[in-house]
């Protein structure tokens, strides 16, 4: 379906966009290959609504086994799920991105790294909130959003009810979630926002914001930032 501004929902909700385009230049060759011969293997199943009409919920057990699951949501060209997935052999990682381009990327890095636990939903994460088990998963990362800086876009900022809601629906209690953002006013909106929907922020230092995680690999997003002068966030939350 389009998921253009001004379109609804299945649901018959408004649908707002929290992410860009969703193709840019044209792919190299192996790119092309990579979606053609690895991504339906690693779909998680039927997620849109084309394919799953009555939002059965996912077999996570079938994807996953016994293992807890991660979620990224927005997974840029994947480096960050890589890394995670190589540091993690027991997690499954479930990844979402509705730019092809970094579908793309991410699959050519699988293939290098030779991680068999990661999943990808190429596409808007609320359509896979939908078929998501409650309660379902351990972490969730929120790495470098769009940050759509006019005031009048702000609606369409991930950190907002209709993206945190069932986002903390789909956490199990106890769950972590990473917010990491170059942006201070989204700093200031994450602050606001993701308490309201069942999270506390864990800062015990004051610097805890600004020392990235143990186990960070920063992306492209953040070296960008860097190189432009914009310093980044490191927020934690626990699901109540």
């Amino acid at each position: 379906m389009s998921e253009k501004s001004g379109d609804k929902h299945p649901s018959g909700a408004p649908w707002r966009n929290f992410y860009g385009r969703f193709k840019g230049k044209g792919l190299r060759a192996s790119q092309e290959a990579y979606l053609d011969e690895d991504l339906a293997r690693l779909s998680p199943g039927p997620v849109s609504w084309e394919e799953n009409p009555d939002r059965a919920p996912l077999d996570l057990a079938a994807l996953f086994g016994t293992r807890d699951i991660w979620l990224e949501v927005g997974f840029g060209g994947g480096e960050h799920m890589v890394h995670q997935a190589a540091a993690n052999p027991g997690i499954g990682l479930l990844g979402c991105e509705p730019y092809i381009n970094g579908v793309a990327m991410l699959l050519g890095k699988i293939r290098e790294a030779g991680t068999d636990n990661i999943r990808i939903h190429p596409g808007d994460a609320r359509d896979l909130f939908d078929v998501l088990p409650a309660a379902s998963i351990s972490r969730a990362f929120l790495l470098y959003p769009d940050p759509w800086p006019k005031k009048r876009h702000h609606r369409r900022r991930f950190v907002t009810p209709e993206h945190l809601a069932p986002l903390s629906d789909k956490l199990k209690p106890g769950a972590i979630l990473r917010v990491a953002t170059d942006i201070p006013d989204y700093v200031r909106q994450t602050l606001e926002q993701v308490p309201r929907h069942g999270f506390e922020w864990l800062a015990e230092r004051p610097a805890d914001w600004r020392e990235p995680w143990d186990d960070w690999l920063p992306t492209r997003y953040e070296q960008k930032a860097l190189r432009e002068g914009r310093t980044p966030h490191y927020l934690t939350f626990r699901k109540r």
